[in-house]
């Protein structure tokens, strides 16, 4: 996973609330378990209506995401999160994002970010003519304009998507303590060993 520390540029101001996996990405998309491609399929059923906001020229290669209250609600569907990857979003925010779609995001080092409507309200008006900025650092969301808006995260999940730590490279951290277990265990409980065939 690839180290997230801010993420600079223009934002897509979706503010749809209740958007569920299924909008994010349909059903018909997920005969593949490989995340390249899905950029094509998201938010397909949006974008077939002319006029849209994805595909809007002013926001082409934005890497954020203004969304509503409820973000990624539905099914669990890892794919809503490697769709917004491949289609170029590296942040989403919302007011809120369902659990398993925030936990499904930070898995995949997409932010999620929860800012009050208010804050939405406002990044939504920059996003029409502004770029936006997000520190995961100072944990602030800003705009050329002088607004800063504060944010929270577990502080386990900045410093993994700050690192670009996921939960492979967590594992492997620990590789030292794991053979000097395994090694213990075959000294004193030899029974447990594989026999050679």
């Amino acid at each position: 996973m690839k180290p997230v520390r801010k993420v600079d540029g223009r934002a897509i101001p979706f503010g749809q609330k209740n958007v569920d996996t299924d909008v994010i990405i349909a059903a018909k998309w997920l005969k593949t378990i490989s995340r390249e491609g899905l950029g094509e399929g998201a938010f397909e059923t949006i974008r077939a209506k002319e006029g849209n906001v994805f595909d809007d020229p002013e926001y082409a290669g934005a890497p954020i995401l203004i969304a509503g209250d409820n973000f990624g609600c539905g099914s669990s569907r890892e794919h809503a999160a490697w769709a917004l990857d491949d289609m170029g979003i590296k942040a989403i925010i919302a007011p809120s994002f369902s659990d398993i779609f925030s936990g499904n995001a930070f898995k995949n080092g997409l932010l999620a970010v929860a800012l009050p409507q208010a804050a939405i309200d406002r990044l939504m008006e920059v996003a029409k003519t502004d770029p936006i900025s997000i520190d995961m650092e100072s944990m602030s969301v800003t705009t050329p304009f002088q607004d800063r808006f504060p944010f929270e995260m577990d502080p386990f999940r900045q410093q993994c998507l700050m690192e670009g730590l996921d939960e492979i490279d967590l594992t492997m951290a620990k590789s030292d303590a794991i053979q000097a277990h395994e090694q213990s265990i075959d000294s004193t409980q030899p029974w447990l060993k594989p026999v050679a065939a």
